[in-house]
């Protein structure tokens, strides 16, 4: 992985609060929510998921200080063993082998919001929709600043939807009351952070 405050586009030693804002205003600019149906989805996508991995790596290992310029970022040798295994679990959801996966998080004590989000993964990709969104909805509560929890939880939300639909035949009133409330809070927890 790059510097990540190469990524986030802030200088070496930049304050928590820079940071963040750095990361809210790139947040904005590449969620994949702005690229719906657009060719640039996946860069998008890809982008987001940069930009995540670079704002956790300064906040959650421990603040800015504890990157150094001179330090190597592997992609998981930051923030001890769960970081390692959380990484390991990620390849092997990658690779299809999610019986594996599940048991290596099943094996795992630390049930912190990145368990719950692999959790939920390891369930969309299954197609087990409302476990998923469960897991999601779990992670996005921990730790509600993760933008790739949020992505997961809204597009599980959505097909959730759509399956309740082919399902019953269309949604009725309290369904597309249930989908406006849910879009409301996710606009509000996103916009909050633009005050």
């Amino acid at each position: 992985m790059k510097d990540p405050y190469e990524v986030l586009g802030v200088p070496h030693g930049a304050s928590d609060e820079e940071i963040k804002r750095a990361y809210r205003d790139l947040a904005r600019k590449y969620h994949p929510d702005n690229y719906a149906n657009n060719p640039l989805a996946d860069l998008a996508q890809e982008k987001m998921k940069e930009i995540n991995e670079a704002y956790d790596t300064l906040t959650k290992g421990g603040g800015s200080s504890s990157y150094s310029s001179s330090s190597s970022y592997s992609g998981s040798s930051y923030g001890g063993s769960s970081s390692t295994k959380f990484a390991e679990i990620r390849r092997l959801i990658q690779m299809g082998q999610l019986d594996k996966a599940e048991g290596q998080l099943d094996a795992m004590s630390n049930h912190n919001a990145e368990w719950y989000f692999l959790r939920g993964v390891i369930a969309q990709k299954r197609g087990w929709m409302d476990e998923a969104a469960q897991n999601f909805r779990i992670a996005v509560n921990m730790d509600p600043s993760n933008m790739e929890y949020r992505s997961a939880l809204n597009n599980v939300s959505g097909g959730g939807y759509t399956y309740r639909q082919q399902q019953y035949g269309g949604m009725n009133q309290q369904d597309e009351c249930c989908e406006m409330c849910q879009m409301l809070m996710c606009l509000n927890c996103l916009c909050n952070g633009c005050r």
